[in-house]
């Protein structure tokens, strides 16, 4: 499984959201940026595509940022995945034998099922949780 930067940018983004969910206080993308280390213009493009797609609410002016929408125990790893890579995908395996072979049925059957038990893994996993680990791994950096 590949993940691109743009997709650990979005992860990124939303555990700093679920942080401050409920807060009241929004947060800004160049707090999330100087955090992370991560190029401001991408975080825009990222929390723009994250708002289109419900997830995350913006609020302007000076005292402006994002939130969540919904609890991060509500929110997935795999339904962020699904909006910044733009849904569900085939890893795009190609073969140059032939597809009638009983042994390229037997591994695109295998491969359909590990990409289920995947998605599935994915679809469990939620920014709470993902949260709750960053935190003990680093007490500083997350905190609400």
């Amino acid at each position: 499984m590949k993940i691109s930067a743009k997709t650990e940018y979005a992860c990124i983004a939303m555990l700093e959201l679920s942080s401050r969910y409920g807060s009241g206080e929004p947060v800004r993308i160049r707090k999330i940026a100087e955090r992370h280390d991560v190029p401001p213009r991408f975080l825009v493009q990222i929390l723009l595509q994250l708002k289109g797609a419900g997830l995350v609410v913006s609020t302007r002016g000076a005292a402006g940022g994002y939130h969540l929408v919904r609890p991060p125990e509500q929110v997935t790893l795999g339904e962020v995945m699904r909006v910044i890579e733009g849904g569900t995908k085939s890893n795009g395996r190609t073969t140059s034998a032939s597809p009638d072979s009983p042994a390229v049925k037997a591994l695109a059957q295998a491969w359909a099922e590990v990409e289920k038990a995947q998605r599935e893994l994915l679809d469990r996993i939620t920014f709470a949780e993902l949260l709750e680990k960053a935190r003990g791994h680093d007490d500083r950096m997350y905190y609400i």
